[in-house]
């Protein structure tokens, strides 16, 4: 593989915050990032998207995590500084950066344009680039980010509210797009288990393709939200037995967006027989699955992880299009913390973005 890689010997000096061990805490943190090369755009970053991932990653839930820790992988900003191969942007160009840092570019899934599947996938943060330093996230001032992994985000966009389109939007539109759902064509039931993050969007996804929603969810009281505030046609209970029962083999499709451990048996009966249910949340143990509800309606259970670059692109444009953008709750870097233990509650509607580039407080 004969690739062009930027490893210049310079450094140079940020600002952000990071964790430091498994407490979690976040506090200012210097560090250096490369110097701009060839294939590299340097971004002034303006806000950042706070994902339930970072959770787990600056309190090492997964036993991964190499500290100092910068999380933040839902990024726009502007263009500073452009590398002399990155021909597709210019200084000032209003960008956004999600997961993905690098991939080994030659394998069938990066030829395909699904670099989230590369076995060599490195992410945005607490990963390792080609030249050997470890990434950190868009919990900082700046980024210096190789323009393969860098997409454009539409001016119709507003940059704070398009953050978090980066990780929970992508994450949702390509298992939706993957069933040909984001088509205009027949319409068709689809279901969305938990309404967070990733929900809301996905909602907002499946009625601009005109589609009927149903979210599932454990939380009656959020049947109002679902519906007047996000469109959403129809809404059950979990918990609720008669509700389950009624709502047996109603849904075509049923993207299932909840990190906790639960039992499938269940949300597998709302299925038609050869419908489909789509795993996009990350439980940290396994979950149930009953064989029965598989083989008595010929159903399919199947996962997805964001999507590549060119995906991620047109997910943008598609969100320009129909003027999705997530609902999303501003913070200044000093509120971090606070924001973190919200978020471990769930108590946000529904996604907390850092205002990178506001006045400046103290953590």
């Amino acid at each position: 593989m004969a690739l062009e890689i930027s490893t210049p010997n310079h450094t140079q000096v940020v600002s952000g915050w990071a964790a430091h061990d498994e407490s979690g805490t976040i506090k200012p943190f210097i560090f250096k990032r490369r110097e701009n090369g060839v294939d590299d755009v340097t971004i002034k970053i303006l806000y950042c998207g706070m994902c339930h991932t970072d959770l787990h990653y600056t309190k090492n839930d997964w036993g991964m995590t190499m500290y100092p820790v910068v999380p933040g992988h839902e990024i726009t900003g502007v263009i500073t500084k452009v590398g002399k191969n990155a021909k597709e942007f210019k200084v000032g160009d209003r960008v956004g950066v999600g997961c993905l840092a690098a991939s080994c570019l030659d394998c069938e899934h990066c030829k395909d344009s699904q670099e989230n599947y590369c076995e060599k996938l490195q992410f945005t943060y607490n990963g390792i680039f080609w030249d050997g330093s470890v990434t950190y996230g868009g919990y900082s001032k700046m980024l210096v980010a190789d323009r393969r992994y860098v997409v454009h985000v539409p001016e119709s966009l507003a940059l704070d509210a398009a953050a978090p389109l980066l990780c929970a939007g992508i994450t949702v539109f390509s298992p939706l797009k993957d069933d040909n759902l984001l088509e205009q064509g027949p319409r068709k039931k689809i279901g969305v288990v938990g309404l967070g993050g990733l929900g809301h969007v996905a909602v907002k996804f499946g009625k601009a393709f005109g589609h009927h929603v149903t979210v599932i969810s454990t939380s009656p009281s959020k049947e109002d939200e679902a519906k007047l505030r996000l469109g959403a046609d129809d809404f059950i209970v979990s918990t609720d037995p008669r509700q389950m029962q009624a709502g047996r083999r109603s849904l075509d499709f049923i993207l299932d967006t909840v990190s906790a451990t639960h039992s499938l048996g269940p949300i597998l009966e709302l299925l038609k027989v050869n419908g489909t249910l789509s795993m996009v949340g990350a439980p940290d143990k396994p979950m149930d699955l009953p064989a029965f509800p598989l083989i008595f309606g010929k159903r399919t259970v199947k996962g997805s992880i964001i999507g590549g670059i060119k995906e991620t692109q047109e997910m943008l444009n598609v969100c320009a299009e129909y003027n999705i953008t997530c609902d999303v709750e501003m913070v200044k870097p000093h509120q971090i913390n606070e924001a973190l233990d919200r978020l471990a509650r769930n108590d946000v509607r529904y996604r907390f973005v850092i205002d990178i580039a506001g006045p400046a407080s103290s953590l």
